[in-house]
């Protein structure tokens, strides 16, 4: 596929991002309420759970169900935090002149300066034509007379096309005798030798708005604020196409109408819509916007404006302080290097944690709310499990390394919470083999890991859930968390490979997102899922031949057990679809 024409193909240039989410005060009143009875509920629910509802008969069982029910909703009562308010930085016109955007203490200095912008686009193999769309796009954006914008290409491919490419849009390689550090070092190399004020990091296919510098800079009138992270927006989401639309190619006039009917019961319904679950809305517009309000919103590497002074007081301090607890300084000053940009898989967030730590000069982030750019998603299962392999394992090993900060001054109590957030998340995927399991074994052994399925029980949980979903709902409101939701289910067997990686040792790659589809079948990537549909499906199988030739009686335990099997399957099944799917460039 020519990167180009799947770049510039018209069906994409044609799509706008939505808006950010707009919330009255109501609205946010509305989640704070049934977040706060959704919590009461939990802690109601579970005092239940390990006080009278234990299978005494099956600790074996009964005991890890309530550990992993106990741990998810740890992560719910974090979500609850993390999306209490929308809070989002006042806005600011851009600053004119370089005293506008220093500490008070030198605004003398720099009065009526002009300030340097560097746009750096690191570069690690990728295909040159869509590297030149890259650029021409940055060369779009738009500026005011007093600022001096750059582009620079951070250049670690040794490729002559891509040289080549650079000569012809007059654009400046910056080059490395090492690929030390990857991203990260290249940045940092490049910011010793740009001398910005600010620096735009941007990925080789991403499309910059004309306005993206007009109306981020004036965040940086206020000297704490070391960078703004905007919104990623993937352009060429697949859409789908309506479920009758989809039966008539199938099944005929017939399916055409049983889907029309279904529709008007439950409203619209699209097959084949974000079939990677790609569409970032959820992490930009509620969860890391919402970490505004914890000062806690943490860079994304792509689309960032970071205040270069940040990253060098920040940088620089680690450094000596690295040297200073070195054994031997003098070998140490010579193999350690400045790291601007911390030389991680993780590089981004790891980054942020430093900054938000540094003392004594507090820095703030800021998430713009709004779009102001265009990114190409992964497109097949090989490259989108590959990304989200290095995104579980780049944060747990950060978590590994930086564990102590928890407990040190440095980061506020909110930043903490929000930072543990991110890492919990992953620990889902250990939960949720507990969770999957458990409906396997009551339907081969007719035990359950609860006394009794009684009105007692479904008292306690039906209001938990019930109130928990309607504060997601609130909270997520004109945004389709469906979707991510059933791959945070899906995904298990990578986050654990994760896991399993770093309790090793073994070191998390860093590997460049592929900018194309590639074609063949990824089956092999989901055949644990598979095998656990198919072992649902075997378990479903048996349980109900047990309840048809009279052998077990207990109909409310399996019903129950049987829909949350659905549940399972229905989720597992996302991503084999996605396994599946072949895109049609």
């Amino acid at each position: 596929m020519n990167n180009e024409l799947y770049f510039l193909e018209e069906k994409f240039d044609s799509r706008v991002p939505e808006p950010p989410q707009q919330q009255p005060e109501w609205v946010q009143l509305s989640f704070q309420f049934f977040g706060t009875v959704a919590i009461m509920l939990g802690f109601w629910y579970l005092y239940y759970r390990w006080t009278d509802s234990l299978n005494m008969d099956a600790l074996w069982f009964a005991i890890p169900l309530a550990i992993a029910e106990t741990m998810m909703f740890i992560g719910t009562i974090l979500v609850v935090i993390n999306f209490w308010k929308i809070n989002d930085t006042p806005k600011q016109s851009p600053p004119l002149s370089k005293d506008e955007i220093v500490e008070a203490s030198l605004k003398k200095q720099y009065q009526n300066q002009g300030i340097k912008i560097d746009i750096y686009i690191p570069v690690f193999n990728e295909d040159p034509e869509l590297v030149r769309q890259t650029i021409k796009a940055a060369k779009k954006v738009k500026k005011l007379p007093s600022w001096d914008v750059q582009i620079y290409l951070l250049d670690d491919s040794n490729d002559e096309n891509m040289t080549r490419m650079a000569k012809e849009e007059n654009i400046p390689q910056i080059l490395r005798q090492s690929s030390k550090g990857r991203k990260a070092g290249a940045i940092t190399k490049a910011m010793d030798d740009t001398l910005g004020d600010f620096i735009v990091i941007i990925d080789s296919d991403t499309r910059l708005f004309e306005n993206i510098l007009l109306h981020t800079l004036g965040y940086f009138k206020d000297d704490s604020v070391a960078w703004v992270q905007t919104p990623q927006w993937f352009c060429d989401l697949t859409t789908g196409e309506n479920l009758d639309v989809h039966w008539y190619q199938r099944y005929g006039k017939l399916g055409e109408l049983t889907a029309k009917g279904i529709q008007k019961l439950v409203g619209k319904i699209k097959v084949g819509e974000d079939v990677f679950a790609n569409d970032p809305a959820v992490f930009f517009d509620v969860i890391q916007r919402r970490r505004n309000n914890y000062n806690a919103s943490f860079c994304c590497g792509a689309t960032s404006i970071h205040r270069t002074s940040a990253l060098r007081r920040v940088a620089i301090t680690r450094w000596a302080n690295r040297i200073q607890k070195a054994k031997n300084k003098k070998e140490a000053i010579d193999e350690i290097d400045v790291e601007y940009i911390s030389y991680h898989t993780s590089e981004d967030i790891y980054t942020s944690l430093l900054v938000h730590a540094h003392q004594p000069k507090k820095y703030t982030s800021v998430l713009h709310p709004d779009v102001e750019s265009k990114m190409l998603s992964p497109l097949d299962l090989g490259t989108w499990a590959m990304q989200r392999f290095r995104y579980a394992g780049g944060t747990i090993d950060l978590v590994t390394k930086e564990f102590s900060r928890f407990f040190k001054k440095g980061l506020s109590p909110g930043q903490k919470l929000m930072y543990f957030s991110t890492f919990w998340s992953y620990t889902g995927a250990i939960w949720l083999m507990i969770l999957l399991a458990s409906p396997v074994i009551f339907m081969f052994t007719n035990i359950p890991p609860v006394q009794s399925y009684s009105m007692d029980f479904f008292v306690h949980l039906i209001p938990f859930l019930f109130f928990n979903q309607l504060a997601l709902m609130i909270a997520t409101w004109g945004i389709n968390s469906n979707r991510g939701g059933q791959f945070f289910i899906a995904i298990f067997p990578i986050v654990l490979k994760a896991f399993w990686d770093v309790l090793r040792r073994k070191p998390i790659r860093f590997v460049v997102t592929a900018k194309t589809a590639k074609s063949g079948n990824f089956l092999s990537l989901v055949r644990i899922q598979i095998a656990i549909i198919v072992i649902y499906i075997i378990a479903i199988i048996y349980a109900t031949t047990m309840l048809l030739i009279g052998e077990r009686t207990y109909l409310t335990g399996y019903a129950v057990n049987l829909m949350w099997s659905f549940f399972n399957m229905t989720a597992l099944m996302a991503i084999v679809k996605a396994a599946l799917y072949k895109f049609k460039g």
